[in-house]
């Protein structure tokens, strides 16, 4: 299985993008964040992917991803019946995967059947079967180093209480929340939400 790539970018086309890896060159189907990253790159200039190679009897497709987290949401969201890979990137490159897990975790149907090719039936399968699935850092959409999300400032708890609403409290609920789990020695946004949601 090919799960990485680092290489060379060759070409550009709306279908693919050419990565150039030891002499082998790879046509990789991008999501809409991995497609933005590489075609910022000029011909020659070395970038990177995760990927994921969906291997039918017709083709065999190597898709592509800006990082680990997206390509993780792409397996989930092909893991719903009537979403293929194909569909899925469609979504991812309609919408970041930070929406597209908010979206799923507010239970937002009409956001998630506006990207491209899912209707409101689909939507509503997508939302049943992953919602609760999402966790808080796929919510907030934050980079995390070693699995750990700093959060040095209060722009940040905000973030934490708007995970905290879209998974259901109210604002209230969840500032009280949020400064409780502070008050008790929470330093990252993972331990804040983890100690917050033990509370409630």
């Amino acid at each position: 299985m090919i799960g990485y790539l680092k290489g060379k970018v060759k070409d550009i086309t709306a279908e693919y993008v050419l990565l150039e890896v030891n002499g082998v060159g790879y046509e990789v189907v991008c999501s809409g964040a991995a497609f933005s990253r590489l075609s910022g790159l000029r011909s020659g200039e070395e970038g990177e992917v995760y990927t994921f190679l969906r291997i039918s009897e017709s083709d065999i497709t190597l898709f592509g991803f800006a990082d680990r987290r997206e390509k993780e949401l792409f397996l989930r969201l092909t893991s719903v019946q009537g979403v293929g890979a194909k569909m899925a990137i469609a979504i991812l490159s309609s919408m970041r995967p930070s929406e597209v897990s908010e979206a799923i975790a507010m239970a937002d149907t009409k956001r998630l059947a506006a990207a491209k090719g899912v209707g409101k039936k689909l939507a509503e399968r997508i939302i049943l079967e992953l919602h609760g699935k999402i966790s808080a850092d796929e919510l907030l959409g934050s980079d995390s180093v070693g699995g750990r999300v700093s959060l040095p400032s209060a722009s940040e708890d905000d973030d934490a209480v708007s995970a905290l609403m879209g998974l259901g409290f109210t604002r209230q609920e969840s500032a009280q929340a949020v400064t409780k789990a502070k008050a008790q020695g929470a330093k990252t946004v993972e331990d804040i939400l983890a100690l917050a949601l033990r509370g409630m």
